[in-house]
């Protein structure tokens, strides 16, 4: 009798479905790229913020400074790393909803007021600290919400060759 069921049927099912690996796997990479996204922005600022400090003060008086101050390594490494942030930033707004993703990368603004209050040794008044928190919990219930992502818009081809 066994030989008239098929065997997928009698056996329990070991491995999961290929529809669940493919959410896991889009899971795993909306993870990662927001947890790219939330920390690499902070930092690259940081690194940015180190390279700047130590030219001089006439790059705000004299913007043709710009292209010079390019060529320190820090002010480079630091835009280099905020292109990245950028492009990681347009990956994630391709896979999740802008009112879902521009509240969880305000976490950034927490990560960042510690760096500065940390590496930089920036003073943080009581004020900006609440502020800061108040992000940091409208970050946790934005969070805590369900992400549904709307439908891909649809795309005129011939307006996209132009």
């Amino acid at each position: 009798m066994s030989s008239l069921i098929p065997q997928e049927i009698s056996e329990p099912c070991i491995t999961p479905p290929a529809i669940s690996v493919s959410l896991r796997q889009r899971f795993r990479r909306s993870a990662a790229l927001l947890a790219t996204v939330i920390t690499l922005k902070p930092f690259s600022n940081l690194i940015l913020t180190w390279g700047v400090r130590h030219i001089s003060q006439a790059l705000s008086i004299n913007p043709s400074l710009f292209l010079r101050v390019l060529l320190d390594p820090l002010v480079a490494l630091g835009v280099g790393m905020q292109i990245v942030w950028l492009l990681a930033r347009m990956a994630l707004l391709s896979i999740a909803d802008l009112s879902f993703v521009l509240p969880i990368t305000a976490t950034g603004y927490v990560i960042s007021t510690l760096l500065g209050r940390v590496f930089l040794h920036e003073q943080v008044s009581a004020s900006h600290w609440a502020g800061t928190l108040l992000i940091f919990a409208g970050t946790l219930f934005v969070g805590s919400t369900g992400r549904h992502t709307a439908p891909a818009l649809k795309r005129n081809p011939a307006k996209l060759s132009h």
